[in-house]
């Protein structure tokens, strides 16, 4: 047979060979990236439709094994089984119903067998949650957003973390939250903004204590700020290493709101969880490249930050310096000045450093007056 030929016939009668699940998915997922697209384009009306086409695709697919289950459960024979989904199961795949087994394969895709006890009525209620589509719901939502509509757009993310256990990629729940956040600022519903931010700490090893030993919530706080304040930010760089990535924006947004409504304690330990972060992350980034890396002093740093664009582009893009600019002022408001003295030196002296270099060198010839240049978000 000609080999082009052959080919061609698999292409030809793949569709056919694969599980329907994955026929339904490539369907749904193929219009929610078609919306995507779109949104991209700025075609927002026509992206709208799209997720919304999507979500409906994914409910009918849904709702149809939801049906297909139920006509099997409710056959006299299967009723007599009782609600032993081991024996419901048997009973489908021996008597060849092809489209209730593919509604039980689908579920145990999604779910671990061991979640639904043996019950055929728990496994049913589980597969007619799976009708939802948290991506689309998101997606929905920037639309919305990107209209202007930021009440719409908050009740679809909102909805969208509800149905946060169905997503793909489970990390993107913190990426909702960040996205709450943004529309409780613009609205200025500062308060609902920090529960959103608060929310994302949630799963973190040091700041929420979702971990063991030292990493221990509290007591690694407390060992971070005893060395901050006896021993100085250059200290604590050198013994502490913290690169979670995803928390490091809730920190950051988190210490500027808490510095401009005073709250220097609550400032001043979201400001060191972000500036542990930012300066982890670099030092990684640098052994990367080179093993023997050591890390000696803030300056040295800098100046390495400075000289390689890369690293001064994320500088500039995650507020390094003025990271550290409030962080001295809330250490400053704490009743700590040499540590914050030492801070305003080191962003003062900073090539890159902006305003903020400015700012601490101003701070530095009035270090009694720290000036009110933060306002609410």
């Amino acid at each position: 047979m000609n080999k082009s030929f052959f080919i061609a016939l698999i292409l030809a009668f793949l569709p056919a060979l694969l599980p329907a699940r994955s026929a339904g998915q490539g369907d749904w997922w193929y219009t929610l990236m078609r919306g995507q697209a779109m949104f991209d384009r700025g075609d927002y009306g026509n992206a709208l439709l799209a997720f919304e086409d999507a979500r409906r695709a994914r409910r009918a697919a849904y709702d149809a094994m939801e049906r297909d289950l139920v006509d099997v459960l409710s056959m006299p024979a299967v009723r007599t089984l009782g609600d032993s989904l081991d024996w419901v199961e048997r009973f489908v795949r021996e008597r060849h119903f092809s489209a209730a087994a593919a509604a039980l394969d689908e579920l145990y895709f999604r779910f671990p067998g061991e979640r639904f006890g043996n019950s055929a009525t728990a496994a049913l209620e589980a597969l007619g949650t799976l009708r939802h589509f948290p991506e689309a719901e998101a997606w929905i939502g920037r639309t919305f957003l990107a209209g202007g509509e930021t009440g719409l757009a908050l009740r679809q993310f909102q909805l969208a973390l509800s149905q946060g256990h169905l997503m793909e990629n489970p990390a993107a729940a913190s990426d909702l939250l960040y996205e709450i956040a943004e529309v409780r600022r613009l609205r200025q519903e500062h308060l609902e903004m920090e529960r959103a931010l608060l929310s994302v700490l949630e799963e973190s090893a040091l700041w929420a204590g979702a971990g063991t030993g030292w990493q221990a919530g509290p007591f690694a706080r407390d060992a971070m700020t005893r060395s901050l304040e006896l021993n100085g930010a250059e200290r604590l760089i050198a013994l502490f290493r913290y690169g979670n990535a995803r928390t490091l924006r809730a920190h950051r947004e988190l210490g500027f709101f808490y510095a401009a409504s005073g709250r220097h304690n609550r400032a001043q330990e979201h400001l060191m969880f972000a500036f542990v972060i930012q300066n982890t992350i670099v030092i990684d980034e640098l052994l990367r490249r080179d093993f023997d890396f050591e890390f000696t002093t803030l300056d040295a740093l800098a100046d390495v930050i400075a000289g390689d664009r890369f690293l001064r582009n994320y500088a500039e893009d995650n507020d390094y310096y003025r990271v550290a600019f409030y962080l001295a002022n809330s250490l400053f408001g704490n009743g700590n000045p040499v540590r914050a003295r030492e801070l305003w030196t080191f962003v003062a002296g900073r090539e890159g450093s902006g305003e903020w270099g400015f700012r601490a060198a101003a701070q530095l010839l009035s270090p009694q007056i720290v000036a009110p240049v933060l306002v609410m978000p």
